[in-house]
C-alpha cells in the first residue's frame, strides 16, 4: 500500500472497511507492506503512531517515510520512501527472510517479583514487552524460541511460553532450556535482591514497620556466562540511569559485557523520556565484545528487537564461517 495516508492507516487498525482498498486489507491473509506518506505533524501524531505500532504488531510491515520536501512545499519526514526501497522492502517479505531456521533460543521478560509475604513483594516496572518483542522477532526469521516469563502477555505466534515469578523460578527455567540452546537472550529485569525469610503470613499494619533483610538474587546472566556452550550466543540487558555528572552508557554497558561474559549488551536509559519500562518505545545501545557498538535511537520495541536479533544473527554467521574448515 504506496503511498498510505493517516486515513487508511488509521481505518487499517481499526478494521473499517469503508471502501474497496480497506475491505481488501481487512480481508486477505497476504504480507501487507505499508509505506506512509503524509505531512510531518501528522506523521509525528501521537494517533498515527499508535496506529503504526498496531498493525506492526499484528505483523505488517512498514516502510518508513523518508525525510525531504513535501507536497505543500516544506521539508521534513513523511515524505514516501524510495520506489526503489519500497521494492526492495516488499522482495525480503515475499522471500521470507528465515536467516535463523534451525537456531534454537530462549528469551526472558519481564519483571521478577520478590515475595516479602503472601501478599507483598519486591519487584519492578519491567512491562515484558521488550522481551517479547525479541522473542517474536527471532520466531518471525525461523528460530525455535521458547521464552520464559513473569509477565501475563499474548504469547508471540510460534513460542512457547514457560511462566515464572522469582528470580530463582527464572534461573531454574532459564538454564534448562538454555543447556541445548544457540541463543539467550536475557531481556528480563531479575530483581538484584530478595527478602532473606519471606513471613508465613500477611504482615499487620499494627505490628509497626518489619525489618526486611534482604541478600542477593542469583546471577543468571554471569552463571549463563560462565557455563555456556561452544559456540553459543549470550545477550544480556542493562537498565540504567545515567546522571550527567556520572559515567556514559557505554562505559556501564562495557563493564557489564566483561563481568557477565555475554556476548552482547543491550543497554538504555530507563530515566529517558519514552525510553524502557512502561513504554512501546526504547532507545538502546548495543554494545559487541568484538568492540562493535550500535545505537538504536527511540523506536517502537519491535524495531529494537529487529536491531537486536540482527547483532545476534550476525554473531551467529561469524561462528559458523570460523568452524567452516
Amino acid at each position: 500500500m504506496a503511498p498510505a495516508t493517516a486515513r487508511v492507516i488509521g481505518a487499517y487498525a481499526a478494521g473499517i472497511s469503508s471502501d474497496l482498498l480497506t475491505a481488501t486489507l481487512l480481508a486477505t491473509r497476504a504480507p501487507v507492506v505499508v509505506c506512509p506518506a503524509m505531512h510531518t505533524e501528522m506523521w509525528e501524531h501521537p494517533a498515527v503512531a499508535d496506529n503504526i505500532a498496531t498493525l506492526r504488531r499484528r505483523g505488517v510491515h512498514v516502510v518508513e517515510p523518508a525525510s525531504g520536501r513535501l507536497a505543500g512545499g516544506d521539508v521534513g519526514a513523511g515524505r514516501l520512501a524510495d520506489p526503489a526501497d519500497i521494492v526492495a522492502a516488499a522482495a525480503a517479505v515475499l522471500a521470507g527472510r528465515r536467516d535463523l531456521a534451525g537456531v534454537s533460543a530462549v528469551v526472558s521478560a519481564g519483571g521478577t517479583r520478590e515475595p516479602i509475604d503472601p501478599v507483598r513483594f519486591i519487584g519492578n516496572r519491567s512491562s515484558g514487552k521488550q522481551g517479547y518483542a525479541v522473542a517474536a522477532e527471532l520466531a518471525r526469521r525461523g528460530a525455535e524460541v521458547t521464552l520464559v516469563s513473569t509477565v501475563d502477555l499474548a504469547p508471540p505466534p510460534g513460542v512457547a511460553v514457560v511462566r515464572v515469578e522469582t528470580a530463582g523460578e527464572m534461573e531454574a527455567a532459564v538454564r534448562d532450556v538454555a543447556a541445548t540452546c544457540d541463543v539467550v537472550v536475557m531481556a528480563a529485569a531479575v530483581a538484584d535482591f530478595r527478602p532473606k525469610a519471606v513471613a508465613p503470613a500477611k504482615i499487620k499494619k499494627t505490628e509497626g514497620p518489619p525489618e526486611v533483610v534482604l541478600e542477593p538474587t542469583p546471577d543468571i546472566l554471569a552463571g549463563l556466562g560462565r557455563g555456556r556452550r561452544p559456540g553459543q550466543v549470550i545477550v544480556g540487558f542493562a537498565a540504567e540511569t545515567v546522571s550527567p555528572e556520572g559515567a556514559d552508557l557505554k562505559e556501564y554497558a562495557l563493564g557489564k559485557l566483561k563481568s557477565k561474559g555475554a556476548d552482547l549488551i543491550v543497554a538504555n536509559d530507563v530515566a529517558a523520556p519514552g525510553v524502557g519500562f512502561a513504554h512501546d518505545t526504547n532507545a538502546v545501545l548495543i554494545v559487541g565484545r568484538d568492540g562493535t557498538d550500535t545505537t538504536v535511537p527511540l523506536a517502537t520495541k519491535e524495531v529494537v528487537a529487529a536491531a537486536v536479533v540482527d547483532a545476534v544473527a550476525s554473531l551467529i554467521e561469524r561462528t559458523q564461517e570460523r568452524q567452516e574448515p
